[in-house]
């Protein structure tokens, strides 16, 4: 989602008032994400590569073309260059040691026929989060029977990162487990690959967190961290209320740190589990 990089892009011509306000309402109509203002720089950084790649000499006329000729392929470019696909392995670990000490337990007893546990991660980026998840199952001794993921996110281009499976250095290095390195990677030159063991046991396909997710469900667990950040409030609401529709009552919702599910009472129930808070799927 939008990020706060600092700097500023040199395309040698500063986006105008104008364009700036048109494009906070496509990207806001496109994909719900709030561009705040002050954020130009943020514009600037992001999108002049794309209007190189269009042979165009400045994000004006980047916005000049948008405006001219309605093409869908380019404004999915645009709005997944301006979110920001922040993610790492295990992030929030006080979430993963509930999900193994308590509640893929819970949720596996709780089951009402013999089905795999059916997990969503709803903003999946480049993979991290869902196989983290998909690690964790292995080391619980969970076959792939048992636990199905899926990823999802508005960003193709992510999406196909994550199918690879393929990460740097540096993405290996924030908060990956050397013994879970050694144990589900390969070294390919510069990369670390995921073996097809644990990535057998994911699939990812894109989806718009506005639309129902009825027909992806319904999910015992689901992630939908530090995303609603990037919402306004009715964005927020909208994407809970779709969230708890592809659920099963009694399921989990896993948010970030710094957000909750407002005041949707009615749909969840607050619950701590050692020093993770979740939401409970009423």
């Amino acid at each position: 989602m939008v990020g706060t990089e600092q700097g500023k892009a040199t395309s040698g011509k500063e986006i105008t008032a104008e364009n700036f306000a048109f494009l906070q309402q496509q990207i806001y109509r496109d994909s719900g994400i709030v561009l705040e203002a002050g954020k130009q720089y943020l514009v600037e950084a992001r999108l002049a590569p794309i209007a190189r790649q269009q042979g165009l000499g400045s994000v004006n006329d980047l916005c000049n073309l948008l405006r001219a000729v309605g093409n869908d392929g380019l404004r999915r470019k645009v709005v997944e260059a301006m979110t920001t696909n922040e993610t790492q392995f295990f992030r929030e670990p006080a979430q993963y040691e509930a999900l193994r000490t308590s509640l893929l337990g819970e949720l596996l007893a709780a089951r009402r026929s013999p089905r795999p546990l059916a997990c969503w991660s709803a903003a999946a980026s480049t993979g991290q989060e869902v196989y983290s998840l998909a690690m964790l199952a292995a080391e619980m001794g969970l076959a792939p029977t048992e636990l199905q993921i899926l990823g999802t996110d508005l960003a193709e281009s992510v999406l196909e990162r994550a199918r690879a499976g393929r990460y740097s250095q540096l993405e290996v290095n924030r908060g990956l487990p050397a013994a879970y390195l050694v144990k589900y990677f390969t070294r390919q030159g510069l990369e670390w690959v995921l073996k097809d063991e644990i990535r057998r046991r994911a699939r990812f396909q894109r989806h718009d967190l506005r639309d129902s997710a009825r027909h992806l469900g319904p999910f015992d667990l689901v992630f939908c961290r530090n995303v609603l950040i990037y919402f306004d409030e009715e964005t927020k609401r909208r994407v809970l209320q779709r969230v708890r529709e592809a659920m099963y009552a009694g399921g989990y919702l896993l948010l970030g740190a710094v957000e909750s599910v407002l005041d949707l009472d009615h749909l969840f129930e607050r619950r701590k589990v050692g020093q993770a808070i979740v939401y409970q799927a009423r």
